[in-house]
C-alpha cells in the first residue's frame, strides 16, 4: 500500500515537472517568436527607410541635373536674332504647316522649357517695317538639331469677312519655303511645364493650341517618370486634326498618357474610336466624367471662347486658380484675375491723361483696359505686338514724359525711357511716342 502511494506521488511530481517544463518551453518559444517578429519589422522598416532615402536621393540628383540643364540652357541661349534655315516644310492638315528650323551656323541648339515659343522677325514685302510674331514650339525640347513650329493659316472670321487674314500666318504658309532664312529669337515664355515635378497633369487644347501641349507631352514621355497625363484635344473634324499620327503614337507607347480627342463636326470619313473618341467639344462635363478627381494641374491653350469656357468650368468645379495655367490666342483672351482696385485708386487712375503724340490723341486712362497696348488699340492707335507677355519686345514704345507701373516683371529690362506696353499701365500722366 505504501509502495503504491509512493508511486502515485512520484508520478504526480513527474507530471508537475513536465507541465512546468512545457510552460517554460512555450514561454521561450513565444519570446523567440516575438523577437523574430520584431526583427522582421525592424528589417522591413530599415529597408523601407533605405528605399525612401534612395528615392529622395534620386529625386535630389534629378533636380540638380535639371537645374544644371537649365543653367546650361540659359548660357546656350543667344541675344537678339539668330539666322535659321527652313530645313523642311510639311503640310500637316488643312491650312496647317510644320516648319523644321536648323541654325544657319550649324551649331547645336539649346533645349527649352516645354510650352515656350520662338519669336520671328519677318521682312514681308510691301510693309514699311518688319513684323514680329511668336509661335509655340511643337516638338521635343531636347532635340539639338532642329526646332519645330506648327502654324495655321488664320482666315478672317466667317461673320467678319471684311477683316484681314492673318498677315504672318499667310506669309509662312503661302510664301516661306524650304531653304529660306529667317530671323529668330531664342525660346522664351512663361507658359511651360515644370519638369522637376511629377504631380499629375491635364493638358487641354483647342485647334492649333495643341502645339505647346504636344511639346509638353513629348517632354513627359522622354523623361521616363511615368507622370500621369490626361490629354484632351478638340477640333472640328479629321481635316483639322494637327499632328494626328504623332499624338496617337505618344498615347500608344506611353501608358501614363491618356489621349481623348473630340470632333465637334466629324466628317463622314471620320471613324469613332479610330480617329477620335468623343463627338462634341471638350467640356467640363467630359472632364468630370473621365478624370478620377479634380486634383490635377491643368495646362490649356486655345482661342478665347474655348479658353473662357474651360477656365470658368474649372473654377466652378472647385479647381484652385493656382493649378490652372493657360496661353490664349485670338481676339479674345483669358487673363489671370488681378486684385480689384479700391474706389479711391480707380478714381485716381481714371483722372490720368494718356497722350499718343504721333497719333494726336489725348484721352483719360480707363482702368478696365488693363494695359497700355489694349488701351491704345481701343483708341485706334497702332502699336506693334507679338507675344503680349513682355518677352519679344515688339510693343516697345518711347516714353516722352511720365512713368508706368508694370503688371509683371519683363523678361528683360526695357531700354531707358521706354516701356513694354503689353504689360504696363500709367502711374502718372503719360505721353507716349505712338
Amino acid at each position: 500500500m505504501q509502495s503504491l502511494s509512493a508511486t502515485l506521488r512520484s508520478l504526480s511530481g513527474g507530471n508537475l515537472s513536465l507541465a512546468v517544463g512545457l510552460i517554460l518551453a512555450a514561454a521561450l518559444l513565444l519570446q523567440a517568436a516575438i523577437e523574430l517578429v520584431r526583427s522582421c519589422i525592424r528589417l522591413w522598416t530599415d529597408r523601407r527607410q533605405q528605399r525612401l532615402a534612395l528615392e529622395k536621393s534620386r529625386l535630389q540628383v534629378r533636380e540638380i541635373k535639371l537645374r544644371c540643364q537649365e543653367a546650361e540652357q540659359v548660357k546656350a541661349h543667344w541675344n537678339g536674332y539668330r539666322k535659321f534655315t527652313v530645313a523642311k516644310k510639311a503640310n500637316e492638315c488643312e491650312d496647317v504647316c510644320a516648319f523644321y528650323l536648323k541654325a544657319h551656323d550649324g551649331k547645336p541648339l539649346p533645349p527649352f522649357k516645354p510650352g515656350q515659343y520662338l519669336t520671328f522677325q519677318l521682312d514681308i514685302p510691301g510693309r514699311d517695317k518688319p513684323l514680329v510674331r511668336c509661335y509655340s514650339l511643337s516638338d521635343s525640347p531636347h532635340r539639338s538639331d532642329y526646332y519645330r513650329v506648327t502654324i495655321k493659316r488664320e482666315k478672317a472670321p466667317p461673320d467678319r469677312p471684311d477683316l484681314p487674314h492673318g498677315v504672318a500666318s499667310h506669309y509662312f504658309t503661302s510664301t516661306v519655303k524650304e531653304g529660306d532664312i529667317l530671323n529668330v529669337k531664342a525660346p522664351a515664355g512663361h507658359f511651360f511645364l515644370e519638369m522637376s515635378r511629377t504631380n499629375p497633369v491635364v493638358l487641354i487644347a483647342g485647334g492649333v493650341g495643341v502645339t505647346p501641349l504636344l511639346c509638353m507631352a513629348q517632354a513627359i514621355a522622354a523623361s521616363g517618370n511615368k507622370r500621369e497625363t490626361w490629354f484632351f484635344y478638340g477640333v472640328r473634324s479629321g481635316q483639322e486634326h494637327i499632328h494626328k499620327a504623332e499624338l496617337e503614337k505618344l498615347a500608344a507607347e506611353n501608358e501614363n498618357i491618356h489621349l481623348h480627342v473630340c470632333y465637334s463636326r466629324p466628317a463622314s470619313s471620320d471613324v469613332k474610336e479610330r480617329d477620335y473618341q468623343h463627338e462634341g467639344r471638350v467640356s467640363i462635363e467630359l472632364l468630370k466624367q473621365l478624370l478620377p478627381s479634380n486634383n490635377f494641374e491643368y495646362y490649356l491653350c486655345g482661342n478665347g471662347a474655348f479658353m473662357k469656357s474651360i477656365t470658368d468650368g474649372l473654377e466652378a468645379w472647385g479647381v484652385p486658380e493656382k493649378d490652372v495655367y493657360f496661353e490664349a490666342f485670338g481676339p479674345a483672351t483669358v487673363k489671370k484675375k488681378t486684385a480689384e482696385p479700391t474706389p479711391s485708386e480707380t478714381s485716381f487712375l481714371s483722372k490720368l491723361q494718356v497722350t499718343f503724340s504721333r497719333s494726336g490723341k489725348s484721352v483719360h486712362w480707363e482702368p478696365s483696359a488693363g494695359n497700355l497696348l489694349d488701351f491704345a488699340r481701343a483708341q485706334g492707335v497702332r502699336i506693334d505686338s507679338g507675344c503680349c507677355a513682355g518677352s519679344c519686345g515688339s510693343c516697345l514704345v518711347a516714353i516722352k514724359s511720365g512713368t508706368v507701373n508694370y503688371l509683371k516683371a519683363p523678361d528683360a529690362e526695357p531700354e531707358q525711357g521706354a516701356c513694354l506696353t503689353c504689360i504696363c499701365r500709367p502711374k502718372a500722366d503719360l505721353v507716349l511716342d505712338a
